[in-house]
């Protein structure tokens, strides 16, 4: 089941020092200036269900384990299409927006590219 689905709009130009730290930042199109310049836009609207460890997000031709959602991720993901993604591998969040994802080399992030979230 698809809980979420977007495409890559564009990639602020401080994205590579987050991704340096295994962090995604992602945001719905229209972000303001000071936060697209080191997150990751797109297209996607819809929350279709909640997050929850052990759904699988795909970036591109990647896939990658949730392991910990925040409780406050996938209220800012429907109202915002913010996300904060940690590939730290943790199982518990270190703040309420986080999602923690598992610790793997983080794909390159580029226009066009899908995303999906799938239980």
């Amino acid at each position: 089941m698809i809980k979420y689905e977007a495409t890559v709009t564009g990639v602020g130009p401080l994205v590579s020092e987050f991704t340096q730290a295994g962090i995604l930042v992602l945001f719905r199109q229209g972000a303001p200036e000071e936060v697209a310049e080191f997150a990751i836009l797109h297209d996607g609207q819809t929350l279709h269900s909640p997050l929850a460890a052990g759904d699988q997000i795909q970036l591109g031709a990647e896939t990658f384990q949730i392991l910990a959602v925040g409780e406050v991720a996938n209220s800012i993901l429907a109202a915002l299409g913010h996300l904060v993604l940690k590939f730290n591998g943790q199982t518990s969040p270190e703040l309420p927006g986080d999602v923690c994802v598992e610790n793997r080399p983080l794909p390159t992030i580029a226009a066009g590219m899908n995303l999906k979230i799938v239980a």
